[in-house]
């Protein structure tokens, strides 16, 4: 049996729950998510909260389908209450990010300014960095109500100029430790 699966989720005032055959929208005050359903898990509302079943639970296939599809719409609930953020660092002399409009504008050592577009239910906004790390400009914030777009954005934004091991120089996570490499050695 599923033990994540079995937990009922709770559905805040304010979120509206439509429930399909394949799939769950949830739509609330930060936005709305479309979250697809398994063929192995059913999805019922009752008093305020969701809970999810399977038919077979002894199938080793449903029970991992039970946890993953309660997982994704508890996600769901949480992010449009709530929402989801992913803060992102740039490090390095003369890297810098800025808003132009809702897109993100990124100079990070190319010939070019990069620009990414905000994809619908994604907002980004910039920060000065935080004070302890060394050499870095500014901090991006991805915010937005579907946990997997959030992080699907700030992966794709990291990967424009990934951290680099000798100086720590790129774009990385707020809290990433960047393992860093001697260079070479002088000889005297």
């Amino acid at each position: 049996m599923s033990r994540v699966g079995k937990e009922p989720i709770l559905i805040p005032s304010g979120v509206e729950v439509k429930l399909e055959p394949r799939s769950v929208h949830v739509k609330g005050a930060k936005g709305e998510v479309q979250v697809h359903v398994n063929r192995l898990a059913r999805v019922q509302q009752e008093n305020g909260t969701l809970r999810v079943s399977v038919e077979d639970p002894e199938d080793r296939r449903s029970r991992a389908m039970w946890g993953l599809v309660r997982s994704l719409v508890a996600n769901a609930v949480l992010g449009v209450t709530e929402g989801f953020e992913k803060r992102l660092v740039v490090v390095g002399v003369g890297y810098r990010a800025e808003l132009k409009g809702k897109a993100l504008e990124i100079q990070v050592g190319y010939s070019h300014p990069v620009l990414v577009e905000a994809l619908p239910g994604i907002e980004f906004s910039t920060e000065d960095a935080p004070s302890g790390i060394e050499g870095a400009q500014v901090s991006i914030v991805v915010r937005g109500a579907d946990k997997e777009l959030v992080g699907r954005t700030a992966a794709n934004i990291r990967k424009i100029r990934p951290p680099e091991p000798y100086k720590g120089k790129g774009i990385r996570y707020d809290g990433e430790y960047v393992r860093r490499k001697a260079g070479k050695a002088a000889v005297t």
